[in-house]
């Protein structure tokens, strides 16, 4: 019984990690119905940043803020340069687009920093508590809190301020919000940058665990597109319990499925994507798509 808390305490922190990368694809499909799969690229590069600013003698938790500004910049630029002129273009050219994006920033942070694993300083002290003989270390108890200031950050931000209101309005409704005179690009821009800092965070929590380096968040991006759609590609909500749920099935099964082990545990947010686009596609917590005849 032990071993089996050990193993869920160990699954929920990784969980928390894709459900932030999950978070930042749930912002940005709901306000512009795109799915970016540059996502993680995007975090990747912001990480790099915080690793740049560390490494240039800046203490981490001030390097941290520096790094979300620039990652909210960066994001607002990404839909102004390279989304707007595609948004009304059929969605094969969006995802297209997304892809090479992908491929641009991947390239441009090797050309960089090079291809040569860094290591990325732990935010969190080493160590850690024992419950009933399980251990939480220190790091999973931060990523689990990080992760929870996230949502109610967000929380707050669309249920309590003017400035979420117009944006659950554009994206709910971007052809009625502009015409009752809300600027929709500079929403989506908004959007956009918003999804760019959840996404930040992903990185920095990643990063301590998996090593700095180009490709790092190419893996996790697969969990994370399984977490927003096992919950939903327009729930936040699901995304964090998908990204918690799926971080649970890919440590147990791993650790207790002989035929999947540590090497296939790949195949699992595979698995789970399948069966949720069959099964259920609008996730646990979206909502199914009604069209008017």
């Amino acid at each position: 019984m032990t071993d089996l808390l050990q193993q869920v305490v160990e699954g929920l922190g990784s969980g928390a990690v894709y459900a932030s990368l999950a978070l930042a694809l749930v912002l940005i499909h709901r306000f512009t119905g795109i799915v970016n799969f540059a996502q993680g690229e995007l975090a990747m590069l912001s990480t790099y940043v915080a690793w740049q600013l560390v490494a240039s003698g800046m203490p981490f938790w001030l390097a941290l803020p520096v790094t979300l500004a620039v990652s909210f910049a960066g994001g607002m630029l990404v839909e102004r340069i390279v989304i707007r002129p595609v948004r009304d273009a059929p969605e094969l050219t969006v995802v297209i687009v997304t892809v090479g994006l992908f491929i641009l920033v991947n390239a441009l942070a090797g050309l960089i920093w090079s291809f040569t694993v860094k290591d990325f300083p732990q935010p969190f002290p080493d160590g850690g508590i024992d419950l009933a003989g399980v251990r939480v270390d220190w790091s999973t108890l931060g990523i689990l809190g990080v992760v929870a200031v996230v949502m109610g950050l967000l929380y707050l931000l669309f249920q309590h301020t003017s400035t979420g209101l117009v944006m659950r309005a554009v994206a709910c409704n971007p052809v009625s919000a502009r015409l009752s005179g809300i600027r929709v690009g500079r929403v989506l821009m908004l959007g956009w940058g918003l999804a760019a800092t959840v996404g930040a965070v992903s990185g920095v929590l990643v990063a301590p665990v998996l090593f700095l380096e180009p490709n790092m968040m190419g893996g996790v991006l697969i969990y994370a597109f399984a977490a927003a759609t096992l919950g939903g590609f327009d729930s936040p909500v699901g995304a964090v319990v998908g990204g918690l749920f799926v971080g649970l099935a890919e440590t147990l099964t791993g650790a207790y499925v002989d035929v999947i082990g540590a090497d296939l545990k790949v195949g699992v947010p595979l698995l789970i994507i399948l069966a949720v686009l069959l099964v259920r596609p609008q996730g646990l917590f979206g909502r199914a798509a009604v069209e008017r005849a």
